[in-house]
């Protein structure tokens, strides 16, 4: 089997569903593969293509058939059916909405909220939904565990603001499944279109809005009709729906994955062309199933700490989902960073996979990197290396404190993180943080403690004994 290149992709990449879902014991080349390519996919394009076994395909068909014909029978909606969008209900949507200037109607499937019409009678939503719900939820969910993996966090590390499954009594799902209609033509009155020209003279007319964001963590989303597009890491709009199989849905990113991840997965921006729909009586036609956290949870890059990545500043504090949803979120484009991870498996000796990371070569002419990077670098690796290690062996979950409040701790016998330091042998006197947030003083320590006799790096052992570090501390170089 020939290697997998984890660099430039020619177009969106495409996966089978069944080789996401993980097993038991060593992951699979096939598995492996189709995490690699799900990667590159997202980094470069923010988007993927996501192949449902075949016999789903059935069900998606009669679901988009159902959508046609059930907006294709509601007159033009009234005044009370008109969406407002008011952030507080972003997870109280259910039943029939209209945004008659965007020639837009949905209707959201919520399980735990039952919809009526503004007389209060019982609304008859399109035929399917709780299938085609089940479908989708657990395609996104085995999609974000798949993220997961790429970025070497725990399995399920997001189960905690995920909704149970099933729903225990009385608990209304946070994730929703939005059947779309887009320019119908009882909608023709409506005439709030914004036009662009394409290169080759054709008149292409998309919303409003230049672009838009979802605020779930994965969305999938499956179209009678192409026109979706996504923008990718090089500014460039790009039609990801053109091509789809029966079978096949789009899924991409969105605000609340990039706020867990702390940035490394960035969110798609998309928005819907409807140049294509002149003539159709039913518009454009979609299922769009939006995986969202609780709105009791926070949003927290703990896992991501404890996985050895760097978190920022700005999502060092966690932030309750609810403020998170009603929040206004900027969407340019150059304020997310494209850094999700990529991987290239290449074929060993004995057939199988291995995951080969491209590194820059050591050169005398590279600049050496600052002391203090050089610290973090290092934590970072002895934090997977040697913690996690001992962490697993033992059944211990990290649940780093915070670096104020475990100044405190360090000094108590009773402390909340007293128990798992003296478990996993963390050296006295440095706070029981995620070592990214050490001060370079504390760093040190935690380096010695886990690697007796560490060096700051190679390039100062090879200057012979008694290396003396830029930060004031003097080691001895490794026997």
């Amino acid at each position: 089997m020939g290697s997998v290149s984890g660099t430039i992709m020619s177009s969106i990449g495409r996966v089978r569903l069944i080789d996401l879902i993980s097993s038991e014991g060593l992951p699979s080349d096939s598995y492996k593969i189709s995490i690699s390519t799900l990667a590159e996919s997202l980094a470069q394009f923010s988007a993927a293509i996501i192949q449902f076994p075949v016999s789903d395909s059935a069900l998606l068909r009669s679901g988009l058939e159902s959508a046609r014909l059930f907006f294709h029978q509601r007159a033009y909606p009234s005044a009370e059916m008109v969406h407002t969008s008011a952030p507080r209900e972003w997870c109280r949507t259910s039943g029939y909405y209209a945004d008659p200037q965007l020639w837009h109607e949905t209707y959201d499937y919520r399980p735990g909220l039952t919809p009526t019409e503004p007389n209060g009678e019982l609304e008859f939503p399109p035929s399917g939904l709780p299938d085609i719900f089940s479908l989708l939820g657990k395609a996104a969910r085995d999609i974000l565990d798949a993220i997961s993996f790429s970025l070497n966090l725990r399995s399920f590390s997001f189960s905690e603001i995920l909704d149970n499954v099933p729903l225990r009594n009385r608990e209304i799902s946070s994730s929703v499944l939005s059947v779309c209609c887009h320019s119908r033509p009882t909608f023709q009155e409506a005439q709030h279109h914004s036009m662009t020209t394409q290169d080759n003279g054709q008149l292409v007319i998309f919303q409003d809005h230049e672009h838009q964001v979802d605020k779930s963590l994965i969305t999938v989303i499956k179209s009678d009709r192409c026109g979706l597009h996504v923008k990718d890491q090089n500014g460039h709009w790009i039609l990801v729906d053109g091509d789809l199989g029966p079978q096949e849905a789009i899924i991409y990113p969105g605000l609340a994955l990039y706020q867990a991840t702390a940035g490394y997965v960035s969110p798609a921006l998309h928005r819907t062309e409807m140049a294509n729909l002149h003539g159709n009586m039913y518009g454009r036609c979609s299922l769009s199933f939006k995986l969202m956290p609780k709105s009791m949870t926070s949003l927290s890059c703990t896992q991501m700490r404890a996985a050895g990545h760097g978190v920022e500043d700005q999502f060092q504090i966690p932030i309750q989902v609810d403020d998170f949803m009603q929040r206004s979120h900027p969407t340019d484009p150059h304020f997310f960073k494209h850094s999700f991870p990529s991987y290239a498996y290449s074929t060993s000796q004995d057939g199988s996979l291995k995951p080969s990371i491209k590194r820059k070569k050591n050169s005398t002419r590279c600049k050496p990197l600052p002391p203090s990077k050089r610290l973090r670098l290092e934590a970072q690796r002895v934090l997977k290396e040697r913690v996690q290690n001992i962490a697993d062996k033992k059944g211990i979950k990290l649940r780093f404190c915070g670096l104020k409040e475990c100044e405190g701790h360090i000094r108590s016998l009773d402390s909340p993180c007293s128990r798992i330091r003296m478990e996993l042998g963390w050296p006295p006197g440095v706070p029981f943080v995620h070592p990214h947030d050490l001060p370079n003083k504390a760093k040190l320590g935690f380096l010695e403690a886990y690697e007796p006799g560490w060096t700051v790096s190679q390039h100062d052992m090879d200057r012979g004994p008694n290396v003396h570090c830029p930060l004031g501390v003097h080691f001895s170089p490794k026997p």
